[in-house]
């Protein structure tokens, strides 16, 4: 009896033909309108991305923002010099995907998932979808165990967990990005993965070298579109960043996601929708900026194969915390961490304005003990608060209230505990102990 020919394992074969685009769906562009293309055809869904070829040879490639008259509205995520009238435009459905790896750490990619820091080319193992669900709610794991940021006021009176989304909310100057450089070298995730959404080039390369440094670099993935680059384009990088995150997830990483900052990344859907005709509402922001901004930010969070914390900022226009994209971003997340004007302008480094940022899971992450002697001191800040004027002035007389007696008396310790050096990792068991020290003395 002869043995059964070996049968070859055609599984990675029948895998790329599934993934490929087999009819190259073809159309031309009949109007191009400021940064607006529209084409008759291809066949495409709204999101997906397509190529024009000019006349010249350059190929550029292009997202479908909407339709209009039975025409395609697509707009470029790259100069769009060149494109002529009856230009052939196609459909590219893998454009829709990022090459994902373990070689991607201590990387820096652009927009489309390609790096720019000049190393050698990244080997990927896997391709995953940039517009992926953010799931079931019931697929969720609780939020147990805390995210170590090594910044003592956040770790002890604003702390929060694995898989919880935060809120970095300031004014521009406030010190956002020397914080998010500091929380990415100290924290405890296995991997930080950075999107720098609309940002200077300049800015760029200065948070790289001076902010991240080779100690945050060395476990991190940066993914930055800057504020030159197409709208499109900004938005994608978000999308990448997320994707790229939820690969190292998925191998049961713990990654801590830093997204600076979603209100470039809404003003980028902003400029898409209003090019696209969409009518503008709240502060001329477009009701799709409402509809990515979920998109985005659920995407972060607890699962069975690994976490997603994610930490987004806020640059709040003209220091209004109620201003549309404040308030949308902050009815989502789980927490915010409010930076203070006044106290940057008085050195004080990190400048977070402790009375007004809130961590919405705090009692569920902190011991019982540590719980008490937080709300102390909070109260104790609150009550000094309100008394400052009368304090400042002379009008308070020492030993009217007890309780703002001891406020008074430990407001410098206070202030020293809420101030921390930019190179400093702080110590989780050390900023506890002098948490319960202070407590110990209202």
């Amino acid at each position: 009896m002869t043995a059964a020919p070996h049968q070859p394992d055609l599984n990675p074969y029948i895998k790329q033909v599934r993934a490929s685009s087999l009819l190259p769906w073809t159309g031309e562009v009949v109007e191009l309108v400021g940064m607006m293309v529209a084409s008759k055809g291809p066949a495409a869904a709204l999101g997906d991305f397509c190529e024009v070829t000019t006349s010249n040879g350059r190929r550029i490639r292009t997202q479908v923002t909407g339709f209009r008259n039975g025409h395609v509205l697509s707009m470029p995520l790259e100069e769009i010099d060149g494109i002529q009238l009856h230009d052939r435009i196609i459909a590219r459905q893998d454009d829709a995907r990022v090459a994902v790896g373990p070689g991607l750490i201590g990387r820096v990619l652009d927009g489309f998932g390609r790096p720019i820091d000049r190393k050698a080319p990244i080997r990927s193992e896997d391709y995953y979808s940039l517009y992926r669900s953010p799931g079931s709610p019931l697929d969720r794991e609780h939020i147990t165990k805390k995210m170590l940021t090594g910044i003592r006021p956040i770790d002890t009176l604003i702390p929060f967990g694995e898989g919880q989304r935060m809120g970095i909310f300031g004014g521009s100057g406030v010190g956002k990005s020397t914080l998010l450089g500091a929380m990415a070298r100290h924290n405890s995730a296995d991997v930080t993965v950075i999107a720098l959404i609309g940002e200077r080039n300049r800015e760029v390369r200065a948070f790289l070298e001076h902010e991240l440094g080779p100690e945050g670099s060395e476990r991190s993935v940066v993914v930055c579109s800057t504020s030159d680059r197409p709208a499109p384009l900004r938005i994608r990088a978000a999308f990448v960043a997320l994707a790229v995150a939820e690969y190292f997830r998925d191998q049961g990483a713990n990654v801590l996601l830093i997204m600076d900052s979603v209100t470039r990344l809404a003003m980028a859907q902003r400029e898409i929708g209003l090019a696209a005709g969409e009518p503008p509402s709240q502060k001329g922001y477009t009701p799709s900026v409402f509809n990515l901004l979920p998109r985005i930010l659920e995407r972060a969070g607890n699962f069975q194969s690994g976490s997603i914390t994610g930490l987004f900022t806020v640059l709040v226009e003209g220091d209004d915390t109620n201003e549309p994209i404040c308030d949308a971003v902050r009815s989502i997340l789980d927490g915010h961490i409010m930076l203070s004007r006044r106290l940057a302008a008085g050195g004080h480094y990190p400048a977070i304005d402790v009375l007004n940022s809130v961590s919405r899971l705090q009692s569920q992450l902190s011991r019982p003990e540590d719980a008490v002697a937080a709300r102390k001191v909070r109260e104790a800040m609150a009550l000094y608060e309100s008394s400052k004027d009368l304090i400042e002035l002379g009008a308070y007389v020492n030993g009217s209230n007890p309780r703002l007696d001891a406020a008074i008396r430990v407001q410098p310790d206070i202030i020293s505990f809420l101030r921390q050096d930019t190179s400093l990792d702080a110590s989780y068991p050390d900023s506890i102990s002098q948490l319960h020290t202070i407590a110990g003395r209202l």
